[in-house]
């Protein structure tokens, strides 16, 4: 009896020390991916003679051939494939404010759909003010600005999450700014150094390319919104709110705590572990940043069996954003009650795969803070196209979710006190 027991108790102890070797190697595996990676210093090349070759007949010039054009990668093409809108590339220039700081640029993809990039085919100089024929202007389109996580492209965020169809299904152009190779070997987003969470380096950029995109295309001011993923996600929230004026509400997909960090280091302890005790003071922080902040409505989804950013970070987060929300939340408990609900729901038959609960946070009638949690999803985008890394099909349509909850709400301008 007793070699029986220490045989299993062994075999247990092997089987732990497998799965807390595994998990070691993957940890060590995330820190490495956050550090900058050193650029190979490249061989000088030793010159060499070309060798003479004669000839009995000079031949006949081959004729010269056209210049090969870079052919799109499958996520640029998919993103946008069948439909019928205008998907472009650009560059945003950041001139530097003096001789002593740099010029920054940034690569970004923009989608618009049909109608909004058109010009009017009849020009209003040729039309009489008063004849039926004068040419309406179109409404002002919604912006939703998309921040792509660690080891993507702006495309293939645009082809995983699908975010374009929707777009031109509900009439609504979408912003992918691209974190840069040179920036970061992984093309992640620095949202854990202070410099980042004090509104400089990538978030001035994002910040000015926005208000360019907006003005060029004629977009709506009011209805701006920024979403992301991961490191995506980190950086959209502090995104929204050192610029609240520009945002309208947020969206986090596997978001770690914000305002919490300032290494890598300390960046993979709040991944895996959340902040112990700082994370209500950092949001006090950003929205005592501004005398009268007008709080940021935001919609969190989060995986449970995510073991890249940890269930607790969307706790946290939301008790932040409760922070964050606070007087409109109030204001609301006040005249009302309290105004949480939660909201079980289903998919899939008797047993889903991603079954998925949400609470909400109502301001009046309108819901001011999300959360929802999603059974068994890892660190992907939720309903999304297994087909691009990071995407999991099964579970809500968090694309959906997402614009279902930005078209609540509308940044009203706060006129300045007299």
């Amino acid at each position: 009896m007793a070699k029986s027991l220490s045989s299993l108790w062994l075999k247990s102890l092997r089987r732990v020390s497998k799965v807390q070797q595994a998990q070691q190697a993957r940890g060590l595996q995330l820190f490495k991916s956050m550090l900058p990676k050193a650029a190979a210093a490249k061989k000088p090349r030793r010159p060499r003679l070309k060798a003479l070759k004669l000839v009995a007949a000079v031949a006949a010039p081959s004729p010269k051939t056209a210049p090969k054009s870079r052919r799109p990668t499958a996520a640029q093409a998919r993103a946008a494939a069948g439909l019928p809108g205008t998907w472009r590339k650009a560059w945003f220039t950041l001139p530097g404010d003096g001789p002593w700081t740099e010029t920054r640029r940034m690569l970004y993809w923009l989608y618009l759909p049909a109608g909004v990039a058109d010009p009017l085919k009849v020009p209003s100089s040729l039309v009489p003010p008063d004849s039926p024929e004068t040419p309406k202007a179109p409404k002002p389109r919604p912006l939703v600005v998309m921040l792509h996580g660690c080891e993507q492209t702006a495309a293939d965020f645009a082809a995983g999450s699908r975010m374009n169809q929707l777009a031109e299904r509900k009439g609504f152009a979408v912003l992918y700014p691209q974190q840069s190779g040179t920036a970061d070997a992984h093309r992640c987003w620095h949202w854990y150094k202070r410099a980042t969470q004090q509104g400089e380096g990538d978030i001035e950029v994002i910040a000015a390319m926005i208000a360019q995109v907006q003005q060029k295309h004629g977009l709506d001011t009011s209805r701006t919104y920024v979403a992301g993923l991961s490191a995506g996600a980190a950086l959209a929230a502090i995104l929204a709110l050192r610029h609240p004026g520009l945002f309208a509400a947020v969206g986090m997909h596997s978001a770690p705590v914000f305002g919490t960090t300032h290494s890598p280091f300390s960046a993979y302890r709040a991944m895996q572990h959340g902040s112990a005790s700082s994370y209500g003071a950092a949001a006090r922080v950003f929205t005592g940043a501004e005398s009268q902040f007008p709080g940021m409505p935001a919609i969190l989804i989060h995986g449970d069996h995510d073991t890249v950013v940890r269930r607790v970070n969307a706790d946290q987060l939301a008790e932040q954003f409760e922070i964050v929300n606070g007087p409109a939340l109030s204001q609301a408990a006040s005249r009302e009650g309290p105004q949480v609900r939660r909201h079980p729901e289903r998919r899939g038959g008797r047993k889903p795969r991603h079954a998925y609960q949400t609470s909400t946070w109502y301001a009046g009638r309108k819901p001011q803070l999300v959360k929802c949690d999603v059974d068994s999803l890892g660190h992907a985008w939720s309903g999304g196209d297994a087909s691009v890394k990071f995407n999991e099909p099964h579970g809500p349509d968090a694309t959906l979710m997402m614009w279902t909850f930005f078209s609540y709400h509308r940044r009203v301008a706060v006129l300045p006190e007299a």
